[in-house]
């Protein structure tokens, strides 16, 4: 059988936009580089207002509150989620403080939205998950890639079958960081595993469901950390996921979905804003979707955008982030985890 044709061009990607969401009032837990980019992603290119932070130290909070024109800055975790005028708390803690931090914004009756890893594990990623469903509150994880219009672009390749019979997914994240970067730090859950390869187990169970079977291998650092891990996952119908993270240097960081009919490719960083690339089995024919924003962490407005957008709509999970998915990944990560004898200091 012949490959099915291409169609005449890649569809166009469907994200709301930033007037036509509600515009909510967000508390941030934590000050780090991850909270200083998402602020300022949403200050720029929304109209979701930022307007109190808290931090383990006050000075901390007071510094990250003027950088970034925020009206409350508090100490105590606590004070900003009994907050009245907090809708949702975005949470950008450290690894090992997410399920502590989420629980405690849930069960003050705010909204979520939770940097990735959800959890540390599958067991922390169902807790949080759960508790978010009892208090009827809206939880997300913050994994930004699946909300950016690139990744839409890659959603209705999928759904549309232009690919065909998808059998093999390729996927690569490879950074270098120097001392004393968190990632380093086995008492913050450091490693590549959490920061990195997330993105790759993400992306390959969110393309080809459940892991079935996982193989992997991996080297530790000096520190204790994982530095790089090298994943197989087999996936329904014997598809196959090859995937690779690292800490200790710079690689391609590009993926590639491959079916029977076209092969998908993104280029490197996959996870990021950038374009889409479509090529039929014959390599006869490429359609590419050019990205028109800037590529870089200024597009981590996406997922708040989406949180708008569900908890405008009453839901309590994304459609295209539901806490089944979360867990899903988790376990495939869990599995890597433990064949490459990784452990992480308990949250209890």
């Amino acid at each position: 059988m012949s490959p099915h044709p291409l169609p005449g061009a890649l569809p166009a990607p469907r994200r709301p936009t930033a007037d036509s969401v509600p515009s909510l009032r967000w508390g941030v837990l934590g000050t780090g580089w991850i909270a200083s980019r998402f602020v300022a992603s949403l200050q720029s290119s929304t109209t979701q207002r930022v307007v109190a932070v808290g931090s383990r130290t006050q000075a901390s909070a007071d510094a990250f509150a003027t950088a970034h024109s925020i009206e409350r800055a508090v100490r105590r975790a606590t004070a900003l989620v009994a907050d009245p005028g907090v809708d949702t708390v975005y949470v950008a803690t450290p690894h090992h403080l997410h399920r502590e931090s989420a629980l405690l914004a849930i069960e003050a009756g705010k909204h979520v939205l939770v940097e990735k890893p959800l959890g540390l594990n599958a067991i922390e990623a169902q807790e949080i998950s759960d508790a978010a469903a009892a208090a009827g509150v809206f939880c997300m994880e913050a994994m930004w890639s699946l909300f950016l219009p690139r990744f839409d672009v890659v959603r209705q390749v999928l759904d549309l079958g232009m690919l065909g019979d998808v059998r093999t997914v390729l996927a690569d994240h490879g950074e270098h960081f120097d001392a004393p970067h968190r990632i380093l730090d086995p008492a913050m859950a450091g490693g590549s595993l959490l920061d990195l390869g997330t993105y790759v187990t993400t992306f390959a169970t969110w393309v080809l469901g459940p892991a079935s079977r996982v193989q992997a291998s991996g080297s530790m650092t000096p520190r204790g950390v994982n530095g790089q891990a090298a994943m197989v996952l087999t996936h329904a119908g014997e598809a196959t996921s090859v995937l690779h993270s690292t800490l200790l240097t710079r690689t391609p960081t590009a993926a590639t979905i491959a079916g029977t009919a076209a092969t998908l490719t993104l280029p490197g960083p996959f996870f990021q804003p950038g374009d889409v690339a479509v090529t039929s089995a014959d390599g006869s024919r490429t359609l590419t979707w050019t990205e028109p924003e800037p590529i870089g962490h200024g597009a981590l407005f996406h997922s708040a955008l989406e949180a708008a957008r569900c908890i405008g709509e009453g839901l309590l999970e994304s459609p295209l982030h539901p806490a089944r998915a979360v867990v899903r990944n988790m376990t495939a990560l869990d599995e890597v985890t433990r064949q490459v004898g990784v452990t992480y200091a308990p949250t209890r």
